[in-house]
C-alpha cells in the first residue's frame, strides 16, 4: 500500500489555539484619540522588558516636543499584567497612555 502524500496546493485544517482562556473583550472600543498632545498627560508604561526605557525616552522627548505632559511608569515584571492599582493611578492621571514593548 502506498502513502498518501498531501500537495501544497490542497488546504490543511489549521487548528488555533485563543490564549485568553475564553476571556474576550467582546463588546470594547478602542478610546478615542486627543485632537493635539498639547497639554494633555500622555502616561507611558514601562513592562519591565530590556531596553523598554531607552525606547521610552525617546518618545517621551518627542511628545515633550509637541506639548504632552509626560507622566512614567513601570511594571513589576513583563510576564505579569499591571498590578490593578497601577492600573487605576494610570486611569485617574492621564489623558492617555504608550505601553512599551522592547528587547
Amino acid at each position: 500500500m502506498t502513502e498518501a502524500k498531501q500537495h501544497p496546493e490542497q488546504p490543511t485544517n489549521v487548528v488555533v489555539l485563543d490564549p485568553t482562556a475564553g476571556r474576550a473583550a467582546a463588546g470594547l472600543s478602542a478610546a478615542t484619540r486627543p485632537v493635539s498632545l498639547e497639554g494633555k498627560t500622555v502616561g507611558l508604561l514601562d513592562i519591565s522588558k530590556p531596553r523598554g526605557d531607552v525606547f521610552l525616552s525617546h518618545l517621551q522627548q518627542g511628545l515633550e516636543r509637541r506639548g504632552a505632559v509626560v507622566r512614567t511608569y513601570r511594571k513589576p515584571t513583563f510576564s505579569k499584567p499591571a498590578p490593578v492599582d497601577l492600573r487605576q493611578e494610570i486611569a485617574s492621571q492621564c489623558d492617555a497612555v504608550i505601553e512599551a514593548l522592547a528587547d
